[in-house]
């Protein structure tokens, strides 16, 4: 399971609150791999007790003051072990690829609609994710830690790409036939 090791690399970069956290992870890390709060909250808590994070000590009065987070050593050696592991890739899994086989046999009403709806997701997505691009990827962020972070948006953006034009394509053929 890679939620751990999100939140680890997540903490690694900035220490957090669970709120912050959350935050984040709906402007960066969520883009790939999702999480609700109660998720991301449940998370914390179980790698506090395993004594891969802690909780920062607090300054001055405690009462509604957010726990912020940071990595321990053991969390760290945990990520980097599992950013050195292979992996397989997964196999995919797409409802709407399982929608339009199941339309070959049962009639396309209605998918037609649906493929516009996801065309237009798809574009605001890619839009979304170009803007970040020229925001904080400007000509001369060379360091390695900055094109690991860009390869990430780009793979984003990659992916919105084909959905865009395989769904702009899907929609030709329906409209021809």
């Amino acid at each position: 399971m890679s939620l751990p090791h999100a939140i680890l690399t997540a903490l690694l970069e900035k220490p957090s609150s669970g709120l912050e956290l959350t935050r984040r992870f709906d402007k960066s890390i969520g883009y790939f791999w999702s999480a609700t709060h109660q998720q991301i909250y449940r998370e914390l808590g179980r790698l506090e007790r395993e004594g891969a994070i802690r909780a920062l000590p607090r300054q001055g009065a405690t009462r509604g003051q957010k726990k912020e987070y940071e990595v321990l050593p053991a969390g760290r050696a945990e990520l980097a072990r599992w950013t050195a592991a292979s992996q397989d890739p997964k196999p995919m899994r797409d409802t709407l690829l399982l929608r339009l086989r199941a339309a070959a046999v049962v009639g396309t009403d209605g998918i037609e609609a649906d493929l516009h709806r996801h065309l237009d997701l798809h574009r605001r997505q890619l839009a979304e994710y170009e803007e970040i691009e020229r925001r904080d990827f400007p000509p001369g962020r060379d360091a390695v830690e900055d094109r690991l972070r860009h390869v990430v948006l780009r793979a984003g953006i990659d992916l919105e790409t084909f959905w865009t034009r395989w769904l702009t394509r899907t929609i030709e053929e329906l409209e021809a036939g």
